[in-house]
């Protein structure tokens, strides 16, 4: 019987799959919006919930469980200054999981994991930032 087994392994070592998490936290900040495997999408939902709870919070204390779990201060600033002033009132559900069909090399289940009431425009906008100073930077 697997009583008290709470969470999946996703076929990855303790540090691995946290390492997973972490980026995919940030991913999901900074876009707003990610395609991933099912049991990802499921798994990440508590993690990122949680840190909305953190962003809520607003205190020092709060940032620094933040950045210790996210490792990077970009994602930790924009989840402090933008996610967690738009979930203020909310009392929870800031993401969602939605079936998005099966991959076509090996029919893994996947899933796409937004915000609920995310900005549209934040999709792809950090690539496109990136993409235009390099471009300045060479011309």
């Amino acid at each position: 019987m697997r009583h008290s087994r709470g969470y999946r392994r996703l076929n990855r070592t303790h540090e691995h799959r946290k390492a997973l998490f972490a980026n995919m936290c940030g991913s999901l900040i900074e876009h707003e919006q990610i395609k991933t495997t099912l049991p990802k999408a499921k798994e990440l939902r508590p993690i990122i919930e949680k840190l909305i709870t953190l962003a809520k919070r607003g205190d020092l204390h709060a940032r620094r469980q933040a950045s210790a779990q996210l490792k990077q201060e970009q994602y930790v600033a924009r989840l402090f200054e933008i996610l967690g002033p738009r979930y203020k009132e909310r009392q929870g559900g800031y993401v969602r999981v939605l079936k998005a069909g099966f991959r076509y090399g090996d029919m893994a289940p996947m899933a796409i994991i937004e915000f609920v009431d995310r900005d549209p425009n934040a999709k792809g906008a950090a690539d496109k930032a990136r993409v235009a100073a390099n471009e300045a930077d060479e011309g």
